[in-house]
């Protein structure tokens, strides 16, 4: 029988992707699931389910036994209240660390934690990473990028927005940012698994380093249209994410545009800071941002979602 590796947020959005590239790599899969019903996500996957969430200590206890591997790819990534991102982010992240003192930890993080001040979520992941490094088992950290790609909604509004002619930015001089397909990150992730590196904190993207011009470009192209570019001044979007606050407030759902999430927007680097992971590992990406956003693009045409 194949090693086991223990996944948590398998039926998000990297998570689907992550344990099909487990899947074809001959892992076997226990997988922790809020719901018993059929998951779409997991259609053809041979895995063993696990009921609950990442704070119910007996499921993560169930899940994590006798894995050779657990990768930890749950996170919250909006909350109605600051206070709701630490019992996830970093709260699960020490009981896994603890449940599991001698498998291989994978933390799946984010460029955000190099930034714990901005943000609560950024303060969040942070704290995950600072929990994990305690280990005296073996772990791996790896702080990704923005990540787009087939079955992310979160990214949708972006390409309706440049597929209607307007490509919006933040005015901020001289940005620079890293991205990755999703696709990509699963398969780095996965490597990272088969191919343990040195316990650290690593950074992954595809390679490259982007303006929001180049995102304009790639959009654009694939989209077919040559879009204007609006860039939205800080006081436009503090404006609206103090909107969004007022409606949580008053019982909306969480809404991923708050203060806390401009003051990300608007930091000037989020490039990677350096590439010792993908040298590591052996990890070559498939997509670079033209490549990857055509496919992200004829995905969300095929399923009628642009």
């Amino acid at each position: 029988m194949g090693r086991l590796v223990a996944v948590t947020g398998a039926t998000g959005f990297v998570g689907t992707h992550l344990v099909a590239a487990l899947a074809r790599r001959g892992w076997r899969l226990r997988l922790l699931v809020r719901r018993w019903s059929p998951l779409p996500s997991l259609a053809g996957v041979d895995a063993d389910l696990v009921l609950g969430d990442v704070a119910s200590e007996p499921a993560l206890r169930q899940l994590v036994e006798g894995a050779d591997a657990v990768i930890h790819a749950a996170g919250l990534i909006k909350a109605k209240a600051d206070r709701d991102f630490l019992p996830v982010n970093r709260d699960s992240a020490a009981l896994l660390s603890a449940l599991a003192p001698d498998a291989h930890l994978l933390l799946l993080s984010s460029l955000a934690a190099r930034e714990p001040l901005l943000s609560a979520y950024s303060a969040s992941k942070r704290a995950g990473e600072a929990v994990v490094a305690t280990r005296s088992g073996p772990w791996t950290i790896v702080r990704a990028p923005a990540v787009y790609g087939p079955g992310d909604r979160e990214t949708l509004a972006y390409f309706r927005a440049v597929n209607s002619g307007i490509a919006p930015q933040p005015r901020v001089p001289a940005a620079r940012l890293a991205l990755i397909h999703v696709a990509d990150l699963a398969e780095a992730l996965a490597l990272a698994i088969e191919r343990p590196p040195a316990s650290s904190t690593y950074e992954i993207d595809d390679g490259r380093t982007y303006t929001y011009a180049d995102m304009a470009a790639a959009a654009g192209e694939a989209l077919g249209r040559r879009p204007w570019r609006v860039a939205v001044p800080r006081t436009v979007m503090t404006g609206i994410a103090r909107w969004n606050e007022l409606r949580q407030g008053l019982g909306a759902g969480a809404q991923i545009l708050t203060r806390g999430k401009v003051n990300e927007i608007f930091h000037a680097d989020w490039s990677a800071a350096d590439r010792r992971l993908a040298a590591a590992i052996g990890f070559a990406p498939r997509y670079d941002l033209t490549s990857g956003f055509r496919d992200t693009i004829l995905w969300y045409r095929a399923k009628h979602w642009l």
